[in-house]
């Protein structure tokens, strides 16, 4: 008898991908099998996921993109991707089908609706994005990365975390350093999306800091290649101690040496903040659909693990009293990191598993009251 077969639907962002491998790597080692199915847009960022992981792509389509003329062909090319889903399907029958996002999921779990297969969603934001939105009263559960997180009138979530990768879950809790009058570790992460808003302001913030502050502080700073060399040049002209890169690929290392983090409120991020615990400043991406950041970082906010300041208000002057709080305050610094680590969930992928195989023996349950 073949081991059972979680398929994994996700569009073609990090957002949705990374949980989804998470999850494809967790199952792998509990002797699933594992097919992701997407179209060929988030085939093309699914190189990290594990090479036992049949990727089928499907047609699928979005009304945000195109002009008119494509557009008036985005039903007919989801309705030709659920039809490919449910052959593929009936040729190699799913036991739980397992959505994360983005219009490539759509005829997945569509087709899993037609032939009434257990399905579950992951949602990585605090605000559900327009497909998990559309399915969430449809599939058997709503799994929710980011707590709490808004949801249809009537749908129940269940608070699963965000998966984190391997490197993150190897510093999960590692011990915090507060601040004090020695070197400091100061993160400055921004993603791909808006991030030069952190490179304008950022500096200016530190460069107002007390002299006292300033001498201990070692700054990494994530900065769009385009800004590298202006961040680089004005930390160097002001004295400040500063490595500045388009891309760190040792963010957890950073993160776990860290007094302060400064960063956009992304799913994943704060999921590593999260995980490791660490102290947070966090700037909601002003122009994520629905103001989802802002509902992601909620949860830090209330715990007084992080202080959240919108766009808006992001100034030089008022980042820089935040930043000064924090790294002169050892005690609430301390206990920032603390609430931070009480709201990790290192074990995600693990529960997310758990959730796929609850639902995998249900549908082998199905299966034998239908056999005659």
């Amino acid at each position: 008898m073949n081991p059972p077969l979680c398929l994994i639907a996700a569009g073609g962002t990090g957002g949705h991908m990374f949980p989804a491998q998470s999850l494809a790597e967790e199952l792998l080692s509990r002797g699933w099998r594992v097919k992701l199915s997407t179209d060929a847009r988030g085939a093309r960022y699914a190189g990290g996921f594990p090479d036992e992981v049949q990727i089928e792509e499907v047609g699928s389509a979005t009304f945000a993109r195109g002009g008119l003329i494509a557009k008036a062909g985005v039903p007919f090319r989801v309705m030709g991707g659920v039809a490919q889903a449910i052959m593929a399907m009936r040729r190699d029958r799913p036991a739980v089908v397992a959505g994360f996002g983005g219009y490539p999921s759509i005829p997945a779990l569509a087709a899993g609706g037609v032939l009434k297969l257990p399905r579950l969603i992951h949602e990585q934001n605090g605000v559900l994005g327009r497909v998990n939105h559309r399915f969430a009263k449809r599939v058997n559960a709503v799994a929710c990365g980011t707590w709490p997180t808004d949801l249809p009138e009537g749908v129940e979530g269940l608070f699963s975390g965000n998966p984190v990768r391997g490197a993150v879950k190897a510093r999960a809790g590692a011990a915090y350093i507060p601040p004090g009058d020695y070197p400091m570790s100061l993160l400055v992460i921004g993603g791909s999306q808006g991030a030069r808003i952190l490179s304008d302001v950022v500096p200016q913030a530190i460069a107002r800091l007390p002299e006292d502050v300033q001498r201990n502080l070692r700054i990494a700073h994530q900065a769009r290649g385009e800004d590298e060399e202006r961040v680089a040049t004005f930390y160097a002209e002001h004295g400040l101690s500063a490595d500045v890169q388009p891309f760190f690929d040792d963010v957890p290392s950073r993160m776990a040496e860290a007094q302060l983090v400064i960063s956009r409120a992304g799913a994943s991020s704060i999921a590593d903040i999260s995980c490791i615990g660490r102290p947070s400043i966090l700037i909601p991406y002003a122009a994520a659909t629905a103001d989802h950041q802002t509902a992601n970082a909620r949860g830090l906010s209330e715990a007084e693990a992080a202080v959240v300041i919108p766009e808006a208000k992001l100034t030089p002057d008022a980042l820089a009293a935040n930043i000064e709080a924090i790294l002169t305050q050892p005690d609430a610094a301390n206990h920032m990191a603390r609430q931070a680590l009480s709201l990790g969930r290192p074990e995600a992928a693990q529960d997310l598993a758990d959730l796929v195989e609850h639902f995998g023996r249900l549908d082998k349950r199905m299966l034998e009251r239908e056999t005659p």
